[in-house]
């Protein structure tokens, strides 16, 4: 059994394991038939708590559902195995792949290309947003140490003065955090009454464990003096600078606000056609012994706020800002009802213009992959420096992100952090290129990987994988094998590359109805465009959108979308090629849709393996009724593969249980979403197989019948049904 939990995620092991050569896929995989479910997930369990440390080179900039290294090493490894054990030694040992060419159609955050780079194959990769391409290109690049500090460095000297100038307090110690509070008028007040701060508390600034450190910081309603209350014991509050008493709750609950008069409104019809208003109230600044002192804002602040805002009006021309507008979409929606419709909107004068230097120094560098790694950090830098960012609180990382809920959302009290930066900041440009950058690159000269060791215990260990660099090239070179890299940006159903080229397809595509990429990544792509972080970036287009996207509510669209990719995957496949990739989907519509998708392409599913997913823990999944803890690993081939398959329901379903229970025995969490996608994904896997007689619909009924049965069978419970035995 492995054994995890009580091993720190930094322990390393001396010596590497096996060291083996592979150069083609076997006729049948362990992935196939003996996948070592229980080692990977392990693993993959462990890495899901720190991602970002145990693979930082995919982490570089924000993309989302980013999946673990670990479990795509595992499929890696068990693709090119003939059985269990000669997986486990893949992927514990110094595994090569030479020769053999990996391409992943939905590229995301190139997890898929590294994990296969460090094993020494040859990569594809495509990704129809050049936003995840622009992440793929800095897992996979070459930086030089030297290069990238003197590039960092030029950048430093250009800006760091005048934004270090305009964040600071009346005696020129720096603030590290601005607190803000958005306005909205009351309707049915006259017109010059007092706008309503949309405070659901008056307490800012509060320890992430209260009970423990009770002591906090709450704004004063009248006249904004901070005020130390007590969060355990305290409901109101009393000033010592205006001497009167408030309650701690703010006018706002929910959706509602209550201005003095005592009306109530929505916030939406409060605000009507205009932007909710905003007004500062609070500074963190940090003393010349390193205490950090919360205080109100004061004149000096005011006054230092309207230069920043004149400089950004006299010196806009050499400014890189954003441009465009917001979409309608599913993640725009809620903002642009609150009257965001431009991206530029999403940031206060100081962030614009304090942004706008930084990216113009970027901008301003000689093209080199180490000028695009920084035009990347400066992406990810926005994310932790807009109005949609909030505060965390004390004992934990200050600035909450503004895609913390993965989709836009507005935030009532912002907060405007110090872009640049100190040693004590969270999300600056300083701190995240030693966080990020540095780390990646450490990481790409010195790979490590989460692997057991001989009694079974994981731990980091270095040396198993080759280094992390390599020169990116085009189809041209791709074609004539001088190259070992081929990134690409736009739609796959469509690769420019020639048939039977591709000895291995492993990806991991959008579920139906998951969230919208591109209307995310249009709020990076706005500055982006600006900056032209690599050639061929695309600058004329205003959104990442792509009619070809494969992202729909519509199980139709999206089936006919994904459909087009794997029809695209068949034609590049070798005979003896493998097609793998990870799913997970509640609404039975997604699979099915799915499933006829592959069926459409030629394709044929030859097993469907449970493997750890991302953090359980994560804000999406801890939300859902019945919380998802694993994907689905679905295996194709070309048909013709003379694989031995399950030919009944029952043989499948015996098939997905086994494997659901080996994750239960190294005590990672199976629920009930879990059952119903592995359960549901293995039975109509049977509609690929030839010369199945069942009807899609058929195989729906049984896949549901057997969800519960086998719930039952692993103890697994529902909050959305009981699952109780059927007769």
């Amino acid at each position: 059994m492995i054994t995890y939990g009580q091993q720190s995620m930094f322990e390393e092991q001396d010596e590497p394991q096996g060291h083996a050569v592979r150069s083609s896929v076997p006729a049948v995989s362990a992935l196939e038939t003996s996948f070592p479910a229980a080692v990977i997930s392990a693993a993959g369990e462990r890495e899901s708590w720190r991602k970002e440390v145990h693979r930082p080179a995919t982490h570089t900039h924000k993309w989302w559902a980013q999946r673990l290294g670990s479990v795509f090493r595992g499929i890696l490894a068990s693709a090119v195995a003939s059985d269990e054990a000669e997986a486990i030694s893949n992927y514990s040992g110094s595994l090569r792949l030479p020769g053999v060419v990996v391409c992943d159609p939905f590229a995301g955050s190139g997890t898929t290309l590294a994990e296969a780079a460090k094993l020494g194959a040859t990569v594809v990769g495509r990704d129809i947003n050049p936003v995840a391409t622009l992440v793929q290109r800095q897992a996979l690049a070459e930086w030089d140490r030297d290069k990238l500090a003197a590039a960092f460095k030029r950048v430093e000297s250009k800006v760091r003065k005048e934004i270090d100038d305009l964040h600071r307090d009346k005696n020129g110690l720096p603030v590290l955090y601005y607190f803000w509070v958005a306005l909205a008028p009351c309707r049915q007040c006259p017109s010059d009454a007092p706008e309503v701060e949309l405070f659901s508390r008056y307490v800012f600034s509060q320890h992430a464990y209260p009970k423990k450190h009770p002591q906090a910081r709450a704004t004063c309603p009248h006249c904004h003096a901070v005020v130390t209350v007590n969060v355990v014991e305290d409901s109101e509050l009393t000033c010592q600078d205006c001497g009167r008493t408030s309650s701690l709750t703010g006018p706002v609950n929910r959706a509602t606000m209550t201005c003095r008069a005592g009306h109530q409104t929505k916030i939406i019809d409060a605000l009507g056609d205009e932007l909710p208003g905003l007004r500062m109230y609070a500074k963190q600044v940090l003393a010349g012994d390193g205490s950090r002192r919360y205080e109100p804002i004061d004149d000096f602040d005011l006054e230092l706020y309207t230069a920043a805002r004149q400089r950004l009006e006299e010196k806009r021309d050499i400014l890189v800002l954003p441009d465009g507008f917001l979409e309608h979409g599913n993640n725009t929606r809620q903002a642009m009802r609150w009257n965001y419709k431009r991206w530029d909107q999403y940031f206060n004068a100081r962030q614009l213009y304090s942004l706008g230097l930084l990216g113009a120094a970027i901008r301003d560098l000689n093209a080199s992959p180490e000028r695009e790694a920084l035009a990347a950090l400066f992406s990810g830098v926005l994310e932790f420096n807009n109005l949609f960012c909030s505060f965390k609180g004390e004992g934990t990382g200050a600035v909450r992100h503004m895609f913390s809920n993965h989709v836009l959302k507005p935030e009532r009290t912002p907060l405007e952090a110090h872009p640049w930066g100190t040693p004590a900041s969270s999300g600056s440009f300083s701190t995240l290129y030693q966080s990020r950058i540095i780390r990646a690159l450490e990481y790409k000269q010195n790979p490590h990987d989460l692997v057991p060791d001989q009694s079974g215990q994981l731990g980091r260990q270095f040396g198993l994988s080759e280094e992390l660099g390599r020169t990116l090239g085009d189809a041209e070179g791709f074609a004539q094998g001088a190259t070992t890299a081929y990134l690409s940006t736009g739609s796959s159903a469509s690769f420019d590359l020639p048939d039977a080229s591709v000895d291995l397809v492993i990806t991991d595509p959008p579920f139906m109805d998951n969230v919208h990429y591109s209307e995310l990544a249009d709020f990076f792509h706005a500055w982006l465009r600006k900056i032209q972080p690599f050639e061929g970036y695309p600058v004329g287009r205003p959104s990442t959108r792509h009619p070809e996207e494969v992202q729909s509510k519509d199980p139709e669209e999206f089936g006919n979308a994904i459909a087009a990719v794997w029809k695209e995957c068949a034609r590049l496949l070798k005979p003896h090629g493998l097609l793998a990739f990870t799913f997970h989907q509640a609404k039975v519509s997604g699979w099915r849709e799915l499933v006829r998708a592959i069926e459409s392409a030629g394709l044929v599913i030859t097993a469907v393996q449970p493997v750890k997913a991302e953090m359980s823990t994560s804000t999406i999944k801890s939300a859902a009724a019945d919380p998802s803890n694993l994907d689905s690993i679905v295996i194709c081939r070309l048909p013709g593969h003379g694989i031995q398959l399950p030919e009944t329901v029952e043989a499948a379903v015996n098939r997905a249980t086994a494997g659901l229970r080996e994750c239960q025995e190294v005590s990672v969490k199976v629920g009930f979403a879990d059952v119903e996608s592995v359960v549901r994904g293995s039975v109509l896997a049977l509609h690929t197989i030839p010369g199945n007689d069942m009807s899609i619909d058929a195989l729906v009924r049984a896949a549901d019948h057997e969800v519960i049965k086998a719930a039952v069978t692993l103890g697994v419970r529902s909050n959305r049904v009981v699952a109780e035995s059927p007769s």
